[in-house]
């Protein structure tokens, strides 16, 4: 049996500490998003939907990194609010997301909310912080 000192590196563990960071910099997003009735993940959907242009589902969710059926259910709320189209796609299974200009409003008007967040997260972690955030997520671990 393995004693409680023997495992007290866990409590440096990276996995825990990544979460616990990613909870905290989305918590701050939110925060300063919330006050134009936009979260996260409806924030970067919507500006991917802008560079990108009109994605199928499955693209949309490689490019934000999220489960295609996360991204379904939460496409369908901002459909909702017409930001966004979803229109049939090339063959019977595939869907075409566009952003509407209601949607690109929307982004415009967030976009100094998001700054700040940006910039808050920015000074949190720092210039390496940043870079190492940056490279971890274009290049995840084996």
């Amino acid at each position: 049996m393995t004693d409680d000192a023997a495992l007290m590196e866990c409590a440096k563990c990276l996995g825990l500490a990544s979460r616990r960071a990613a909870r905290a910099l989305s918590r701050s997003f939110e925060r300063h998003l919330r006050p134009h009735g936009l979260r996260l993940g409806q924030f970067s959907a919507l500006t991917a939907l802008i560079l990108r242009g009109p994605s199928t589902v499955g693209a949309l969710a490689d490019f934000l990194g999220v489960e295609r059926t996360t991204l379904t259910r939460n496409l369908h709320l901002i459909e909702a609010k017409r930001w966004i189209t979803i229109q049939p796609g090339s063959d019977a299974r595939s869907r075409i997301v566009t952003i509407t200009a209601t949607g690109r409003r929307k982004v415009e008007a967030a976009l100094p909310a998001w700054r700040e967040a940006q910039q808050a997260a920015t000074t949190a972690i720092g210039a390496a912080g940043v870079a190492s955030l940056h490279r971890l997520a274009a290049k995840p671990l084996a």
